[in-house]
């Protein structure tokens, strides 16, 4: 077991969309907002997402990151701050010919998918090792530009989160980390839940923990309704954890969660009741080698 456990917000993210939840946050302001109160809550780190303030759609302006970034750093300098470089991986082929590309398609070169990484400098960011059909379209994230990637994230001083989603994904790593790619042990989060990815069971949190490095610091997610169970099997496991409204939008059946803060709040009474610490925000950053810790 972890002598402490760190909980991740992720706030907003990239499918949810408005219509689903009236407590989605939008704008810069409104994202900010929810990761001050989730670290409140108890979360040591939040992991971010932008959107346009007007459509509520994904967006990748760094104008946005770098907004919301100074919102929270106003006033909280302790909160890990992690953001995302998935957007642009994305992939839907035509009816009449495959190889082109359909609505929806939002694959980008890979150093503008890791541009706002390079300029704002993040603690942390997201690293997604996934090429995997998702839903009803694909996501494409080949070894080669994941590499182009990792050197811009590495140049940056950021530390790379292993985004897994399926047992490929940790062999890609590992050559990763082998070839000097990226640094081992590394920060990993198992993502389980994702249609024709990962399953959300026990069994598939341990088959995947056990493939890690010796050292990793691993967390893992549960989509959905998975989203609490998850939380449990993770701790179980000796692993950490992530909640949030990118996850899942329900405090409980039925029940929409009114914020992030909500969803930290009953991870963190999970993990309480298990018998388990909260890991505080400068206690994270010591586990992570990040500046700032104790």
């Amino acid at each position: 077991m972890n002598s402490k456990t760190l909980i991740t917000c992720a706030v907003t993210g990239n499918l949810v969309k408005p219509e689903q939840t009236p407590h989605l946050p939008i704008t810069p302001a409104q994202i900010a907002d929810e990761c001050l109160a989730a670290a409140e809550a108890g979360a040591g780190q939040v992991h971010i997402h932008v959107r346009d303030p007007e459509s509520g759609k994904p967006s990748m302006q760094v104008e946005l990151y770098r907004d919301v970034v100074d919102r929270i750093r106003q006033k909280n300098r302790e909160v890990i701050i992690n953001l995302t470089t998935g957007p642009g991986g994305r992939f839907i082929p035509s009816e009449d010919d495959p190889k082109v590309y359909a609505p929806g398609t939002s694959l980008l070169p890979p150093e503008k998918r890791v541009e706002h990484i390079a300029l704002i400098r993040p603690d942390v960011c997201s690293l997604d090792l996934n090429t995997m059909n998702s839903g009803p379209d694909v996501v494409i994230n080949t070894p080669k530009n994941v590499r182009r990637m990792a050197k811009v994230i590495r140049e940056a001083g950021v530390k790379p989160e292993l985004e897994i989603f399926d047992s490929g994904d940790i062999h890609l790593a590992l050559d990763l980390i082998a070839d000097g790619t990226l640094e081992g042990p590394a920060m990993w989060t198992l993502v389980l839940g994702v249609k024709y990815g990962f399953m959300p069971t026990p069994q598939t949190v341990m088959y995947a923990r056990d493939m890690l490095p010796r050292g990793a610091f691993w967390s893992a997610f549960g989509i959905g309704r998975m989203e609490f169970p998850i939380v449990a099997q993770a701790w179980l496991l000796g692993g950490h954890v992530r909640v949030g409204m990118e996850d899942n939008i329900y405090l409980e059946k039925g029940v929409l969660a009114e914020s992030n803060a909500q969803l930290v709040a009953k991870a963190r009474d999970i993990i309480e009741n298990l018998g388990g610490e909260i890991a505080s925000a400068r206690e994270a950053r010591t586990m992570l080698g990040l500046a700032g810790g104790q």
